[in-house]
């Protein structure tokens, strides 16, 4: 026969067989009448209240038995959590049972006359008990020996899966299912108490939220976008009887796993609509005769299959750690896997795919050398965390290229004990030496060699150790004085370590922890003199939040993933508040990002920027353990790490060779910084580029601190020929009152302010033309006899290799 054809009506299986014995018999036939007596005895207490002739006794026992039980919730029931992303894109989805409640005009009507029809077509015509169908079953049972027919109806079907989905434990769920009769009278009088409460179209809707429909759907919507990739709105004749026929027995009639059996279930159902007149015979003859046609879509639960993993993953240990979502782990827990909750977060898609792409084309996930690299990028003035990225897949560490770990977060959020900063640290010494009024040209003496000491902790106690000399490791620099501009760009490690005395320990340490730094188990930072070489494990995420605060003018932001959450009814959940503080003044900021933006223009990443304002910071950690770069524009900031997972010191970067590429030694400027720098680019393509503000003029009260250079000498020359010189150089001019000259022709450069040697670049070198020999006193020729030239700067020059950024702590 075909199996499109309408299932004929199977004989059942008989109970009693040769081989059963005495005993087995027995105890059927006891079950039987037992299910007999019970059935009658309930019906019986349906019926009491209506005879005349009960007992007091008896009456009583139906007055408890239609009274409301106590402890009665409709609550719990599990509902999958969905993240979002700023755009409202799905990012993941968390469930201990897939299931999205809809309200009863969602879902098509067609499905509702097909379960009333299979399950409980008089249930719009009795109470929460069916005497009829009750009876009705308990003699097709008796019959044939065994239960053929069921006699619950939708409203106890509703109140069975309930206390089952209800139940926290095992145990609690093995005694919610357990055939008894205490079990059945607890069942039927939630019914008639739930009858009372609801209407009938509310039972039904809860119904068919509540129902398991086979594999992993919970639910008629869930089961329709599952098994048909649709809502359960759109839902045909064909998919609705389908569905309508797992019902009863969702694993023995599940479509993906027994097509047959779920093909001949689902004609039943046509069948049954049709003997009820619900459609006509020639549509159900039709439907039966179609294939089964599944389109499935597998929604899987947790962050693993996320596009995002490790934002997902920051964004589930957000709501599983913070108290602000539960007083305790497993409350938290239920929340977030039952309680059908929409969590908007901050997630740009656009820089999450651009900082995917950057570190998994730079440090690919399978790489030869099994580096890893990490990313987090941070909106300034709100906190709002954009995109976070490792260049891993989220799984089992064992397996190549997968990770538990979160490298671009703290411990709480990803378990990464942290990674030492290098010299992206320096830029907390900087701010602070800026925030105490030190102007640019400040300059110190930083030495070849230098020994920590004569530093206190913010306890007033000294720290550091005499025997130890901190170096410049590879770079060569030193021995020589640098600006606070000039020691930034080139990255000096004496030089740092020179103006972290000068500033103080305890007040460079207090401005990192005002810009929100702390180690990444969550711990203070530590307070020794390598401080500003980066000595304190810290994570991506962490430094670009406080980079982000220079590029906010000084605001710090606290980072954030969640905007919002609302539960399945539309109430507003609380989430954990925006938390800005302005920090520092505005004006120390922008002097602090004055200097930063030469590190990439004249620095030691030069070649990085962005073509908009933007400034950073490379980082190289002591023995090429690891890399840094941390960027920014006043629209994001960002932070890169490349390193080993098996250990930066085991396994240094002095020497790298990468899927065929060699880089030789790496520093921050090698890997970390192309990597901020494609995926700025990326995130920010298509915006308006922001400019930082100008610093204030006090700190340019000693200049503007960069390298002083040679200035030429044009005396002698004629005016345009030595503003051409001039300007060729690098030098702003202007020309001033003429001067008697007995060695210059007139007409030509008599005098030059400053004068031949050395000066900054950019500076203002002013003329005196020759007036010739003439007698003493003033020829009336006097004033500007040329025009101030508007300044050109050529670019400078510099070696090739980026080597003042170390951040090591190399002894003699």
């Amino acid at each position: 026969m075909d199996d499109g054809a309408l299932a004929p009506r199977r004989r059942p299986r008989r109970v009693f067989t040769a081989s059963t014995t005495r005993a087995e018999k027995a105890r059927a036939l006891r079950g039987l009448f037992t299910l007999g007596g019970l059935a009658g005895g309930l019906v019986a207490l349906m019926l009491l209240p209506t005879t005349c002739a009960a007992g007091i006794g008896a009456r009583d026992a139906a007055d408890w038995f239609l009274k409301e039980p106590e402890g009665l919730s409709t609550s719990g029931v599990p509902q999958r959590s969905t993240i979002l992303d700023a755009e409202g894109r799905t990012i993941a989805t968390f469930f201990y049972q897939n299931r999205v409640d809809v309200p009863l005009e969602k879902i098509a009507p067609v499905l509702r006359i097909a379960v009333l029809a299979i399950e409980d077509s008089r249930f719009y015509n009795h109470g929460a008990i069916d005497a009829q169908g009750t009876l009705r079953a308990l003699a097709s049972n008796l019959g044939h020996g065994q239960v053929t027919q069921g006699g619950s109806g939708i409203t106890q079907q509703y109140v069975k899966n309930l206390l089952i989905t209800q139940a926290d434990s095992a145990d609690e769920r093995a005694e919610a299912q357990e055939v008894t009769a205490a079990r059945k009278i607890r069942e039927l009088r939630y019914a008639v108490a739930l009858e009372k409460r609801f209407t009938k179209d509310e039972i039904l809707r809860r119904y068919l939220n509540i129902a398991y429909y086979g594999d992993g759907a919970y639910g008629i919507e869930a089961a329709s976008r599952h098994y048909f990739s649709k809502h359960a709105s759109e839902l045909t004749l064909a998919e609705a009887t389908l569905l309508a026929g797992v019902i009863r027995y969702p694993y023995a009639y599940d479509p993906t796993q027994h097509p047959g059996a779920a093909r001949q279930r689902r004609n039943i159902v046509l069948n049954r609509m049709a003997e009820l007149g619900w459609i006509d015979r020639a549509t159900a003859d039709a439907t039966a005769r179609l294939p089964i046609r599944l389109n499935v879509d597998d929604v899987k639960s947790g962050c693993v299959t996320s596009k995002a993993p490790f934002f997902c993953d920051y964004v589930q240990r957000e709501i599983l750690t913070n108290e602000v979502f539960g007083k305790t782990a497993v409350e938290r827990e239920k929340l977030l896997k039952r309680g059908g909750l929409t969590i908007r977060t901050t997630m740009d898609r656009r820089a999450q795919k651009a900082a995917q792409r950057a570190v998994n084309e730079h440090v690919p996930p399978r790489n030869s050398a099994r580096k890893a690299a990490a990313e987090a990028m941070v909106e300034p003035g709100t906190g709002e965390i954009k995109a976070m990225v490792v260049d891993r897949a989220l799984g089992p560490d064992k397996e190549r290229g997968k990770t538990w770990i979160n490298f671009a977060a703290d411990a709480s959020h990803g378990s990464s004990i942290g990674m030492q900063a290098g010299s992206t640290f320096k830029v907390f010494t900087l701010a602070a030496a800026l925030d105490e009024g030190m102007p640019f040209g400040t300059r110190l003496m930083a030495p070849r060699e230098y020994t920590p000491v004569g530093y206190r902790n913010c306890k007033g106690q000294r720290v550091g150790d005499p025997s130890v000399s901190l170096g410049n490791a590879a770079d060569g620099e030193g021995g020589k004085q640098f600006s606070i501009v000039t020691g930034t760009q080139h990255s000096v490690n004496t030089f740092f370590l020179a103006l972290e005395k000068e500033v103080g320990l305890c007040d460079t340490v207090k401005m990192a922890e005002r810009l929100g730094m702390r180690k990444s188990d969550g711990e203070r930072l530590e307070q020794v003199p390598s401080f500003t070489l980066g000595s304190n494990p810290v994570s991506p995420l962490r430094l670009a939040a406080a980079y982000a605060a220079f590029g906010a003018r000084g605001k710090y932001c606290k980072p954030i993933a969640i905007k919002a959450i609302t539960d399945a009814t539309g109430r507003r959940h609380k989430v954990p508040p925006r938390e800005c503080d302005q920090v520092m003044d505005k004006g120390v900021a922008d002097a602090v990002n004055h200097v930063l933006t030469g590190v990439l223009t004249k620095g030691t990443a030069r070649g990085m920027g962005l073509g908009r304002d933007a400034a950073g910071k490379t980082g190289t950690v002591d023995d090429f353990s690891a890399a840094w770069f941390a960027g920014y524009t006043p629209d994001l900031a960002a932070a890169v790490w490349v390193g080993d997972p098996r250990g930066g010191y085991r396994y240094p970067m002095d020497g790298l060779c990468m899927d065929g590429r060699c880089y030789g030694t790496v520093f921050g400027a090698t890997i970390p910084a192309p990597i901020w720098k494609q995926s700025m680019l990326g995130a920010l393509s298509g915006t308006s580029a922001t400019s930082f503000d100008r610093p204030p003029s006090r700190f340019f009260s000693k200049g503007s601190g960069e390298e002083k250079v040679k200035v030429p000498d044009v005396r002698g020359m004629k005016p345009d020929e030595a503003i051409e010189k001039l300007r060729d150089a690098g030098f702003k001019t202007r020309v001033g009152k003429p001067v008697k000259s007995r060695e210059y022709k007139k007409g030509t450069v008599a005098e030059m302010s400053p004068g031949p040697g050395s000066a900054e670049p950019e500076e203002t070198i002013t003329l005196h033309v020759s007036k010739g020999p003439g007698p003493g006193g003033d020829d009336g020729g006097g004033g500007d006899q040329h025009p101030p030239i508007p300044p050109i700067t050529p670019p400078p020059t510099f070696p090739t290799v980026p080597d003042g950024d170390r951040g090591q702590l190399t002894p003699p």
